[in-house]
C-alpha cells in the first residue's frame, strides 16, 4: 500500500527517487587539505573540481592515479604511435587549469579497490597530512567506504569530495537513461560493498 501511495502521488515519488539518488552520494566537508588526489573514476569532472579546490586552498600537492598499461596502449606503442592515457589527459588538463605540479600514483590494476590498496603507502612515503580524494557524485559513497577501510593504517584524515561537475544528478537521475544506468550500476556495487564489509 505504501509503495502504491508513493507511486501514485508525484511529489512523493519524486522525493523518494531523490532519496534513492542521494544514497550514492557523499560529500565530506573538508578544509584545505595538504594533498588532493583525483580518483580513478573522476575523469573530467574530478579534474575540474581538483583545479578549483587547488586554487582555493593553494594546495602544495595534487596527484592522479597512473593508468596501468593495457592492450590498447601497447598496440599504439607497437605501431610507433603515442597514446595519451587517462592520467596523462588529466595532468595536461590540470596544467592548463593552472595546477602546475601534479604527481602520479602508480598502480598495477584498475578499480577503486586498487586505489585503496595503493594510496596508504604512497601517502606514508610522502608524509601527506590531510587528504581529499575527488570523485564523481555517483561513485562517492562507495569510494568513501573503501578509503575509510584502506586508510586506517595511514592514520591521517582522509575525506571524499564529490565533484559538482559530475554528470550524475541525484535530484533527477531517473529522467535520463544514462542516469538510470549509472544508478543501477553504482547501487549494485555499493550494495555489494555493504554486504562484503558491513562494518566499514
Amino acid at each position: 500500500m505504501a509503495v502504491a501511495l508513493v507511486a501514485g502521488v508525484p511529489w512523493l515519488r519524486t522525493s523518494a527517487l531523490r532519496v534513492v539518488g542521494w544514497a550514492l552520494v557523499v560529500n565530506d566537508s573538508a578544509g584545505c587539505p595538504d594533498t588532493i588526489v583525483v580518483g580513478v573514476e573522476a575523469l573530467g569532472a574530478g579534474v575540474l573540481e581538483t583545479a578549483d579546490l587547488a586554487r582555493q586552498c593553494v594546495t602544495a600537492r595534487v596527484a592522479v592515479f597512473d593508468d596501468p598499461p593495457n592492450s590498447v596502449n601497447r598496440e599504439f606503442v607497437r605501431r610507433g604511435l603515442s597514446h595519451e592515457n587517462e592520467a596523462e589527459q588529466s595532468i595536461r588538463a590540470l596544467n592548463a587549469l593552472g595546477v602546475t605540479s601534479v604527481e602520479r600514483i602508480p598502480r598495477a590494476t584498475g578499480g577503486s579497490e586498487d586505489e585503496g590498496r595503493v594510496l596508504p603507502g604512497w601517502c606514508a612515503g610522502r608524509r601527506c597530512g590531510a587528504i581529499v580524494v575527488v570523485t564523481t557524485s555517483d561513485h562517492s559513497r562507495r569510494l568513501g567506504r573503501i578509503m575509510r577501510r584502506a586508510m586506517k593504517s595511514y592514520g591521517g584524515p582522509v575525506t571524499v569530495r564529490s565533484s559538482r561537475y559530475s554528470l550524475f544528478d541525484p535530484n533527477a537521475w531517473w529522467k535520463t537513461r544514462d542516469g538510470v544506468r549509472t544508478w543501477i550500476i553504482e547501487a549494485q556495487k555499493l550494495l555489494f560493498d555493504i554486504v562484503s564489509h558491513p562494518l566499514s
